[in-house]
């Protein structure tokens, strides 16, 4: 037990990764990648994009590693990495409103069969639970997934979505509140 204590308090923090990365160790640039790239694509896939998750992580890293001489250090770096991540996502969209491409659906896409009773029961839970977050405003449901999913703080929160840490809780506590009554009437 006392060796992963240990190795949890000789872990460097994300500023020594990213100075280090900067000086040239490319180890610690993956680091960095192992550390934030599961909550990351965790925040993409609850935005939404869950397609795209690994092209949106990746494209994020991309991006925050080609511009790290900009990273002042003012918020975390996860929550600098989120905020990179919510204006791709954002740009994709807009991209796409753009262009208007038409998805199909082709035969054979949709599962038919399940192994088991359980899948189905966890399956529909899951789907009665994105119903109830895709109902949410677009503000409430980032909120929602910033706090519930990636654990960030209400200042965190309302760093990366450009609001105040009041308004950042009103969202969460409306989107619970939205989301509870939701599953209840179904």
């Amino acid at each position: 037990m006392e060796v992963s204590v240990q190795a949890v308090a000789d872990e460097p923090t994300d500023v020594e990764l990213i100075r280090r990365w900067r000086n040239g160790d490319g180890q610690a640039a993956t680091r960095l990648v192992e550390r934030h790239a599961p909550s990351l694509a965790r925040f993409v896939a609850g935005e939404g994009e869950r397609e795209r998750t690994d092209e949106v992580v990746q494209d994020t890293f991309v991006r925050a590693f080609g511009a790290i001489d900009n990273f002042r250090g003012d918020s975390a770096f996860r929550t600098w990495l989120f905020s990179i991540a919510r204006r791709l996502i954002l740009d994709m969209r807009r991209s796409e409103r753009r262009s208007r491409v038409v998805a199909t659906v082709q035969e054979g896409d949709a599962v038919t069969t399940f192994d088991a009773l359980d899948g189905m029961v966890a399956d529909e839970s899951m789907r009665r639970v994105r119903q109830a977050v895709d109902a949410l405003s677009p503000k409430q449901r980032e909120v929602f997934t910033l706090r519930l999913e990636q654990g960030l703080s209400y200042k965190e929160i309302a760093e990366l979505v450009g609001s105040t840490e009041g308004a950042a809780r009103v969202h969460y506590h409306n989107a619970m509140r939205a989301v509870k009554e939701f599953l209840d009437d179904e």
